[in-house]
């Protein structure tokens, strides 16, 4: 095997697809949904598991914030204006479920909403 070949093949099988931008903001509220949504159906009996998904809700939408605040941000500044008061009121909504109030639902119908936007349009035939 020459050398070619063997850079063909290592780049062939080591080379990830590259994604969007899009599609890693969905891939990764999703991720996270998935977890706040699994670990709220045991939340009972295994609290710490549901607060580390409930915190890491929370840390996906402090950058969230993070990222609609920057000045370079490309989105219009009603829509950054409303994500960045997602970012509050998930924070609000963290802290009460940690003091074991509040409704996890409401976190989880955010994040639908947000990957239904992210999904874009749905296409009729």
């Amino acid at each position: 095997m020459n050398v070619v070949e063997r850079a063909r093949e290592g780049y062939g099988r080591n080379a990830d697809p590259i994604k969007s931008f899009r599609a890693a903001e969905y891939e990764a509220i999703a991720r996270v949904s998935h977890r706040l949504r699994s670990a709220a159906q045991s939340k009972e009996t295994k609290f710490a598991e549901f607060a580390s998904a409930v915190l890491e809700n929370n840390k996906l939408w402090t950058r969230i914030a993070m990222d609609v605040a920057h000045p370079d941000n490309g989105l219009p500044q009603e829509l950054r204006a409303r994500l960045f008061w997602l970012s509050e009121f998930t924070s609000k909504e963290t802290r009460s479920l940690l003091s074991k109030e509040g409704d996890v639902a409401i976190l989880i119908e955010i994040n639908a909403a947000i990957l239904h936007g992210l999904r874009g349009p749905e296409k009729t035939s």
